[in-house]
């Protein structure tokens, strides 16, 4: 049976297939081969979701199974690319001025590694060379490739076999979590293309063969050993967020806000400066031009743990807004993949999408096509079902497979609510699912306060949990020090609240110097330069540091007005000024100068006011 078109409306289309066609195969639609999945089955008819624009697409036009779900290629190249969501390098193509080319997806080989002959190329009637095009990883290129293991040895999924060098890291090549365990038959060192088998294993139903990259649905979560509890922060040197709302490595973090109140920001500062091995960033539905200046700026940035490019650690994805919509979703899962696969090789990835709320309205596009019943302002009734799925993918776990090892992929997703309404579906959906909330608010973003989380609506559900590694690695006081912060900050606000009525000049000194104490923690210590080589991102000690001194400028005010000094007087000592200045301070000795000026402020002594660190 020839599969035909009978029916298309924008992404969906309708064909008559053959019973061997299932779910979730990757379908090839027209004379162009447009890449399609199928979605549902009903009488021998396949509604299938186009992942590129239909235009043209004519009734009988023909449709050819490939028989393969949407896979993900993993493995050597990875690193540095830059891809659309449907894993199409997104250089290669540029340079040849091809867009409309189907991804590679390779046949399968039963164990979830391409097949020799393909080379992790595309199937299907596309041309040869644009076959060699679309390849997701370079199939040109040798790694040289160092075995850890022996012939005859036992091996199973998730096994470690050698290592190739890349970038910054020692790319581990693992038996793909679907081979069966077997002996090791053969396993070859030497350089070799993806596409070359380094060894063969012989399992129960023979020998398979193994090579440097594999292949993996991009719909089906990678299995492993046992999930971990969450005992450490994922440190990103930004002062309100690690010593405020935290988030621990293998946990999600939500960022909502309206436009121009910095999520973007906020996620490249992510990539840069947090603790995490490989970054995964997935720029889901952005404007075309943040993208193009993410894609220019990311290949400069330095990366300060090596001193090389950022991007030589990082997989951007790349699906833009005037990009098909379909594809929306499928860039979401392919960062997922791509993020559990290096968890599995033993790194701390984090995967930050930007946003889910566009990919939300992807779903709702592709759902009123297909004429579901709407649920709440027009999304599908399974919207919260899909978000649960994708916060799932979070998680510090035991990878399977030995030498025995921990992974982790930190999950921060940005939502960009209309008119950042924070009661819209996707936001409430997402509140109830990640573990911490650091909320964008529009009126800092005016106020140039950056980066502009906001400390009344912000929150971390693990701070507490957190709370014992900080007082072990940190400072013993972290809790009681961010419980002080922000009793200053709750201090402020009811302050104000009595402003509004009286005013200023009617407050008792106490509270005005309450007032001075907390527009220092919001300067000194929340403000953070993002573009400030000094100030951009700070150790915990330092952080702690400062805040230490920030606390103590608060009680020494306190103490001063008590003692019938006159505010203004207070609010002008130079151990003020120091502490203002003490953003720009860097240096190894940094904490040691910080804690030095939190005792000078501590102190009565005259003689401290005019000294000096």
């Amino acid at each position: 049976m020839t599969a035909r078109l009978v029916a298309a409306v924008g992404a969906v289309v309708h064909a008559e297939v053959p019973p061997t066609v299932a779910v979730t195969d990757v379908v090839r639609v027209g004379p162009l081969g447009l890449l399609g999945e199928v979605i549902g089955l009903a009488r021998g008819i396949a509604t299938i979701q186009v992942y590129e624009e239909t235009d043209g697409l004519q009734i009988g036009d023909p449709v050819r199974p490939a028989g393969t779900p949407l896979l993900a290629f993993l493995g050597p190249g990875l690193l540095g690319a830059t891809y659309d969501g449907l894993q199409r390098p997104l250089d290669t193509l540029a340079a040849a001025g091809t867009w409309r080319l189907v991804p590679g997806l390779g046949q399968s080989s039963g164990t979830g590694s391409p097949g020799p002959d393909s080379g992790a190329g595309p199937v299907g009637a596309t041309p040869p060379e644009a076959d060699a095009l679309v390849a997701p990883l370079p199939r040109d290129r040798r790694w040289p490739f160092t075995p850890e293991r022996s012939v005859g040895e036992d091996v199973g999924p998730g096994d470690v076999l050698g290592t190739v060098p890349e970038g910054p890291l020692r790319h581990r090549i693992l038996v793909p979590p679907d081979t069966p365990p077997g002996r090791l038959v053969e396993l070859r060192a030497g350089p070799f293309t993806v596409a070359d088998a380094i060894g063969r294993v012989a399992g129960p139903d023979g020998e398979v063969p193994l090579r440097l990259a594999h292949a993996w649905p991009v719909r089906l979560r990678r299995p492993v050993a046992c999930r971990l509890p969450m005992e450490r922060p994922f440190v990103t040197g930004q002062r309100v967020l690690d010593t405020i709302y935290p988030v621990a490595v293998g946990g999600t973090a939500v960022i909502p806000g309206g436009f121009g109140t910095g999520k973007t920001v906020v996620e490249q500062a992510l990539a840069r400066w947090s603790d995490a091995d490989v970054v995964v960033y997935v720029g889901c539905g952005e404007r075309g031009n943040e993208m193009a200046e993410l894609l220019a700026t990311f290949p400069e940035l330095v990366d300060p743990r090596t001193g090389d490019p950022l991007l030589a650690r990082t997989v951007l994805i790349a699906n833009t807004s005037n990009m098909p919509v379909a594809a929306r979703e499928a860039s979401i899962q392919l960062g997922i993949t791509i993020a559990e696969y290096f968890r599995d090789q033993g790194l701390s990835v984090a995967l930050l999408a930007d946003s889910t709320s566009r990919w939300a309205e992807a779903l709702r596009e592709i759902s009123g096509r297909l004429e579901e019943l709407p649920g709440e302002e027009g999304f599908p009734a399974y919207l919260a079902s899909r978000l649960a799925a994708f916060y799932e993918a979070a998680g510090r776990v035991r990878v399977l497979g030995t030498p025995e090892r921990e992974g982790a992929v930190t999950l921060v997703g940005a939502v960009s609510p209309p008119g950042g309404d924070f009661s819209e579906p996707v936001t409430q959906a997402s509140l109830r699912l990640a573990g911490t909330f650091w909320s964008l608010d529009a009126e800092l973003a005016h106020a140039r306060h950056f980066p502009a989380i906001s400390w009344e609506r912000s929150y971390s559900l693990v701070a507490g949990t957190l709370a014992g590694w900080y007082a072990r690695e940190v400072d013993p006081a972290w809790a009681d020090l961010r419980a002080d912060l922000l009793a200053v900050l709750a201090r402020e606000r009811s302050i104000l609240d009595i402003v509004q009525l009286v005013g200023t000049d009617a407050l008792p000194d106490a509270d005005r110097a309450i007032l001075v104490a907390a527009r220092l923690v919001r300067e000194v210590f929340l403000q953070q330069h993002a573009y400030d080589p000094r100030d951009a991102a700070r150790p915990l000690l330092e952080q702690v540091a400062l805040l230490r001194a920030v606390l103590a400028a608060r009680d020494a005010l306190l103490r001063w007005t008590d003692a019938g000094r006159p505010l203004e007087a207070a609010a002008g000592d130079p151990r003020l000024g120091e502490l203002r200045a003490a953003k720009g301070w860097t240096g190894p000795a940094t904490a040691d100068r910080l804690r030095d000026l939190a005792q000078r402020l501590a102190s009565d002594d005259e003689a401290a006011a005019g000294s000096s660190p």
